[in-house]
Order: C-alpha cells, then sequence, then structure tokens
C-alpha cells in the first residue's frame, strides 16, 4: 500500500488548546496516523507528523490547515521562526510504494482545495514548484507575513491557487512534495545568535558571502562570490532559545545520502572549535529514518573500536553520542519513522 508522511508547520507554540484541536483535526481522519506533535515555544511554532493512504493524508492535512486558519491570528504572531502563515508550510513526502513525482499530484490536489475552499494564497515548492524560482522554501518565504501585503502585488510572485490577495488573518500557505527532510539543531554553550550564525554558515551548503576588508567579493557580473560550507545538502541559520536560555544551530539536511546526521553534528563541533565554542549536544525536531541513527550508532562504535552490535545498542550510542536527550526525554522508537508508523 502507498504511504505518504505530512509535516505541516502551524505557527502556534504557546497556546496547548489551540495545538490539540489542529491534532484532533488529523486524528479524525480514518486511515491516518498522527506520529508526532512538536511545539516549540519560543519558535512559536509547532511541527507534526502524521502518515498514511495519500488520499486520507491529503484530507487530514486539508482539515489541519482549516483548522489552523482558524484559530490562529497571524495579526498577533510572534516568534524567532520564519513564517508567512497560520499554516507555514505543508510538505508531502513519499514514504513507501509511491514516487516523488506522484507525490506532486496530490500537493497540487491539496494546494487547489485550500486555495478555493479556505480562500488561502497557495503557493507550491519543491518538486511541486511551478517555476523554477518557487522550489526553495527561503525563496517563497522571503519577506515573511509582514512583507507578503506588498510581495503578492509582484507579478513573479502570485500564488499558484486562491486569490491573489493578502490574508491578514490566516497568511499565506506553501504545499510542497519533497524527500525526507531531517530537522535537527545544533545546541551551543553561548546564547549569541551571531556566533551561532558564524557556526551555520561555515556548515551550511550556501555557505557566506565571500568578504575581503570588509567588502563584498563579486565576479564580473556583479554576483556575490560565496565561500561554499562544509555540508552539502545542508541548509542552517543561527537563532536564540528563550526557553532553553541558549543558541542553536538550526538546519534542515534535506538529502542525508549527502550529508549523514553525524557528519552535520560532527562539522557543527568542528565550525564551534573554532570559536572557542561547544555543541553540547543537540534536537531533533519531528521524526527520522531508522539509517540514520543507525549510520550515526555505527561510525560512533568503529570509533571507539567496537565490535557489531544490535540496533538496540547502535540507537544507544547514537543518542547518547548526539546528546539527543539533553533538552528533554528521547525515545528512539518513537521517533524513528518505520518504527512509529509500523511499517
Amino acid at each position: 500500500m502507498p504511504i505518504i508522511e505530512c509535516v505541516p508547520n502551524f505557527s502556534e507554540g504557546q497556546n496547548p488548546a489551540v495545538i490539540e484541536k489542529i491534532a484532533s483535526s488529523i486524528r479524525e481522519v480514518e486511515g491516518v496516523q498522527l506520529l508526532h506533535v512538536d511545539p516549540g515555544f519560543s519558535a512559536h511554532r509547532t511541527v507534526m507528523t502524521f502518515v498514511g493512504e495519500p488520499e486520507a493524508v491529503v484530507e487530514a492535512a486539508f482539515r489541519a490547515i482549516r483548522t489552523a486558519a482558524a484559530e490562529i491570528d497571524m495579526r498577533r504572531h510572534k516568534g524567532t521562526h520564519p513564517r508567512m502563515g497560520a499554516t507555514d508550510v505543508c510538505p508531502l513526502v513519499p514514504i513507501q510504494d509511491i514516487s516523488l513525482e506522484e507525490v506532486v499530484a496530490y500537493a497540487q490536489k491539496l494546494g487547489e482545495r485550500v486555495g478555493r475552499e479556505l480562500g488561502i494564497p497557495v503557493y507550491l515548492y519543491e518538486a511541486a514548484a511551478s517555476q523554477p524560482h518557487r522550489r526553495n522554501l527561503a525563496a517563497v518565504r522571503s519577506g515573511e507575513y509582514e512583507g507578503w501585503a506588498e510581495k503578492i502585488k509582484d507579478p513573479a510572485w502570485q500564488p499558484d491557487f486562491g486569490p491573489a490577495s493578502y490574508n491578514a488573518k490566516a497568511g499565506h500557505t506553501v504545499i510542497g512534495a519533497r524527500p525526507f527532510l531531517v530537522a535537527y539543531n545544533l545546541n551551543l554553550n553561548t546564547r549569541s545568535v551571531p556566533l551561532a550564525n558564524a557556526v551555520a554558515f561555515d556548515i551550511r551548503e550556501i555557505g557566506r558571502v565571500k568578504k575581503i576588508d570588509g567588502e563584498t567579493v563579486r565576479d564580473e557580473q556583479g554576483k556575490a562570490l560565496r565561500i561554499p560550507g562544509t555540508c552539502p545538502g545542508v541548509k542552517a541559520i543561527g537563532w536564540y532559545i528563550e526557553e532553553y536560555g541558549i543558541a542553536q544551530v538550526s538546519t534542515n539536511v534535506t538529502d542525508l545520502d549527502r550529508s549523514a546526521l553525524h557528519e552535520v553534528f560532527e562539522a557543527g563541533r568542528a565550525a564551534a572549535r573554532k570559536r572557542g565554542l561547544r555543541v553540547t549536544g543537540s534536537e531533533l525536531i519531528g521524526l527520522i529514518p531508522e539509517r540514520a541513527l543507525l549510520e550515526a550508532g555505527r561510525f560512533y562504535l568503529e570509533r571507539q573500536g567496537g565490535e557489531s552490535v544490535d540496533k538496540d545498542e547502535l540507537f544507544h550510542i547514537a543518542t547518547r553520542t548526539l546528546g539527543l536527550a539533553e533538552l528533554g526525554p528521547f525515545g528512539p522508537r518513537k521517533r524513528i519513522i518505520e518504527l512509529a508508523a509500523g511499517v
């Protein structure tokens, strides 16, 4: 049976009653499993993860977006995470017996219904993007909620679905199809956002703008040159999380084949060390493929000179070495998507 995952991000992380209403609208759809609800107080954002047969997932996603639009007022929303709508982003991800191209059709179906029935401007991104400049989520979200009253007037930023007008209460929503993405944060022993950004720029694929004596270096066409980071397929920024009292490097690992989880952790440690900092642990947002933790466990077991062990021991080694339980309990069998979903 084909199975897809949906990982919507809602612009509410502080009101448990609203979060539960959104979660309940997902649970009420037959054939869908809500696997994880991950609220962030400072980010003022909640990430939910659910899986199921494609039609059921699309129905659950629509109901969740409808509930979020009714319960969240973006005119009063403030948080540390970039955002543009009550349902900020809603990706669909192939998990079993379905291709990314097939998932694109479901993203389009969901986007059309949200725009038509809820009156929310919808933009398609990643594999579902209607235009090349819309593939990257950061490019679509640029300007955030506050900038969209003007941005939507630009012909280049007319929505794919829904009204071409500013929705002050619900904002705008980005819907797409993409491969599995791991949202993964590195905890630093500092509260400095500039230092966290410096580490982020060292490791993210896009790196940083090249400068000499404070001046941006440009090519013959006037385009700014960049110094690439150490981790391909990784996006990263630095921020401060008030409830933990620390700065983090917030990353999206978009391709585990190009940058494994433990490689991102080790690159972060090296970049932090150069600045007199230490990565004290890490935080996983949402769920993760089993192989990512197994690969990390094998990597650190080999460093220890250990021999072959079972999966549970590898999960334990990875969890302890990456410091995944530093900020709260971490149960591998509840956070590994294959085990949580029973697929």
